[in-house]
């Protein structure tokens, strides 16, 4: 008799898991992912930056890269297009971006080849298909057609430990919510992890809008500018403001850590205390969130948190760093 295979709420949440990988820090993890937009509006440019970024192992904006081989299937375009693009990106090309413009489709042969790439390169970070209707061998777009397509990539990125990352175009029909505009039904958004759409005010101007969302990423609007030699900068972050409740907690962690080297305990009793000498309530639920997702801020006050399971409880550790008697622990 077939059965189940499962796995309790409180096994999962005593398993140390590891965390997903990030090709691009807090915005491109390992998995399927899709980069929309109208024609024209610069989603190559900026897919082959991003190329470059990692494949040199520099920051994409503020955010670290996991420096690797990059393969870049540009299906729409030819060797001089790319040339051209290069010269007017980086003077010393990076040896580990690989470029393709000869086409495979979906179901057999692609997926052959980026399994054959992959294993020819141990190093492999992220493959970029430039555009993805290139490589369907239909052109019905069902919920049943985009959903098998799009699963057959989602597991060679999964199988392999890779981002997979999909150009791809906007409907012709206007949405309020940018990702509505997305070609195609929702199987295409039912299977990738992450979703970013590019969008500009008018075409062709230098400023353009990154919408991003997904299973392993916080939601955030960018804005963001091509400059004169092609690259990217950000000019705002919806998440790099730090609200009010964030600050507060911050400086609650601040005063309690102020005269301690290490505190170790559950959630409910950080809550607890922090409550104590903080006019704001800070429920025991977002303490563990808080303290990973303000790691950072953490960290230039000397403070290192730490949120994991020992003995199926789970453990809040924070620890003020450069004090003697905390070193090797």
């Amino acid at each position: 008799m077939k059965k189940f295979k499962t796995i309790t709420a409180a096994e999962i949440l005593s398993k140390e898991l590891a965390e997903i990988p990030f090709v691009i820090e807090h915005l491109l993890p390992n998995g399927l992912s899709l980069l929309a937009g109208s024609p024209k509006v610069g989603k190559s440019w900026f897919a082959l930056w991003l190329s470059i970024q990692i494949a040199n192992g520099e920051k994409v904006f503020d955010f670290e890269t996991a420096k690797g081989t990059v393969l870049f299937l540009a299906l729409e375009d030819n060797e001089i297009r790319i040339q051209n693009r290069l010269l007017e990106i980086i003077d010393i090309a990076p040896d580990n971006i690989h470029f393709c413009t000869e086409i495979s489709k979906l179901g057999g042969e692609l997926e052959t080849r980026i399994k054959n790439f992959v294993c020819e390169n141990q190093n492999t970070k992220l493959i970029i298909i430039d555009t993805l209707q290139t490589v369907r061998t239909g052109t019905e777009s069902s919920y049943a057609s985009d959903y098998s397509d799009l699963m057959i990539l989602k597991k060679l990125a999964d199988e392999y430990g890779i981002a997979i990352l999909l150009i791809h175009h906007f409907r012709k029909q206007k949405d309020s919510d940018t990702f509505h505009q997305i070609s195609g039904s929702t199987g295409l958004q039912g299977v990738v992890d992450t979703m970013f759409t590019m969008t500009q005010s008018k075409r062709g101007e230098k400023a353009s809008v990154l919408n991003c969302i997904g299973r392993d990423i916080e939601p955030r609007e960018m804005e963001m500018e091509r400059t004169d030699e092609n690259c990217w900068i950000k000019l705002s972050d919806s998440l790099s403001e730090t609200t009010l409740s964030d600050l507060n907690f911050i400086n609650a962690v601040d005063i309690f850590m102020s005269d301690k080297v290490i505190f170790s305990g559950s959630a409910t009793e950080l809550s607890s205390l922090l409550n104590a000498i903080s006019d704001e309530n800070f429920s025991n639920k977002v303490i563990s969130k808080n303290i990973k997702r303000l790691s950072k801020r953490f960290e230039k006050l000397g403070i290192l948190g730490v949120s994991r399971r020992s003995n199926g409880k789970r453990i809040v550790e924070l620890i003020r760093v450069g004090d003697d008697s905390v070193d090797g622990k």
